[in-house]
């Protein structure tokens, strides 16, 4: 599918001995699994090489952290599972740290967590591959946009079939489907990320306040992800840098009902797409992080039309009666 064809589309429409953040399941049983699961003690700590994990560039194992870059300019680095992953409802919770000396503005550029097909291939984007297929979440630090009125640090979500670049100029807005501020860097309490699919919802929340609670940061339906995909997680710096470190990756299966009718899909084959009520071109910047509308959809236009109508046979209405009532008064001059 080309990019105009994903765009149209869319227009249609884990962690040491720290006390657990507020369950983000509405209830479902969950189950760790831990072949997809990231937690200390991490097994090769100090070597090249863990079991069910693979790592490149910069990226360095710690009995404490898996830190992905150094706050050194111009570094890239990725730790990626090996196993992938076939479960159709599933709950990532990560436990992270971004810090370094770089003082406000002067740090970046940030870090990515990814459910793709690809794996272990570095690129331009938080140090790994564009035009990926698949679902990236991105922690970005550093506003390159000099003309935004968003507020940074940024979470945003991206859901790709290898057509869409990310552009980094413009901080991904215009392949962005949603996205909310968050406080995360330099922060003296642990920090997490949820991130939870489940019958074609996608949601993220965050717990970086040290509240031992969640926060919604994105919700959204229509999102289509296959099966047999991998998860990841990645990182860059530029002319500006940080540390960006991983403590842990937790994978939860959540046991969830499906139509009789999904039974009989090959969920390996469906291709990464959202069905939207606008194109993520459509996003214009609000200075909550938030986005206000784009162009009008059919539906909207048709309720407008409606109104206008409405209003129209209203208006002559009010009009004759007026009008009659003029013509009964001035029949008593005569």
């Amino acid at each position: 599918m080309a990019a105009g064809a994903l765009v149209a589309a869319a227009a249609l429409l884990l962690v040491g001995p720290h006390p657990a953040p507020a369950e983000l399941t509405d209830g479902n049983s969950e189950h760790l699994k831990r072949e997809h699961s990231l937690m200390k003690p991490y097994q090769g700590a100090g070597s090249a090489a863990m079991p069910l994990w693979d790592f490149q560039g910069s990226t360095m194992v710690t009995s404490q952290y898996v830190r992905l870059t150094p706050d050194e300019r111009s570094r890239e680095g990725s730790i990626w599972n090996r196993v992938p992953c076939f479960l159709k409802d599933w709950e990532l919770h990560v436990h992270f740290r971004i810090h370094g000396a770089g003082k406000k503005n002067l740090h970046g550029d940030g870090l990515a967590l990814w459910y793709t097909q690809e794996r272990l291939v570095p690129g331009p984007v938080f140090g790994s591959k564009d035009n990926f297929h698949g679902l990236a979440i991105f922690l970005d630090t550093y506003p390159n946009d000099e003309a935004t009125e968003r507020v940074f640090p940024y979470i945003s979500a991206m859901v790709n079939n290898g057509s869409l670049t990310y552009d980094h100029s413009k901080d991904g807005r215009w392949t962005e489907l949603a996205g909310c501020t968050a406080d995360l860097r330099n922060q003296n309490h642990d920090t997490f990320l949820a991130i939870r699919y489940s019958r074609g919802r996608l949601t993220v929340m965050t717990d970086v306040e040290d509240k031992n609670e969640w926060k919604n940061c994105i919700d959204i339906a229509g999102v289509q992800l296959p099966t047999g995909y991998f998860f990841g997680a990645s990182a860059g710096t530029g002319d500006l840098s940080d540390n960006h470190d991983i403590i842990s990756m937790k994978l939860f299966q959540l046991m969830v009902e499906h139509p009789v009718e999904d039974e009989t899909v090959d969920w390996t084959k469906i291709e990464p797409s959202v069905s939207l009520l606008k194109s993520p071109k459509d996003n214009v910047d609000d200075p909550t992080g938030n986005f206000r509308s784009g162009p009008l959809t059919g539906w909207k236009v048709f309720l407008l039309l409606l109104c206008a109508l409405l209003g129209i046979i209203i208006c002559a209405v009010v009009g004759a009666v007026v009008f009659q009532k003029r013509q009964e008064r001035n029949k008593r001059f005569y």
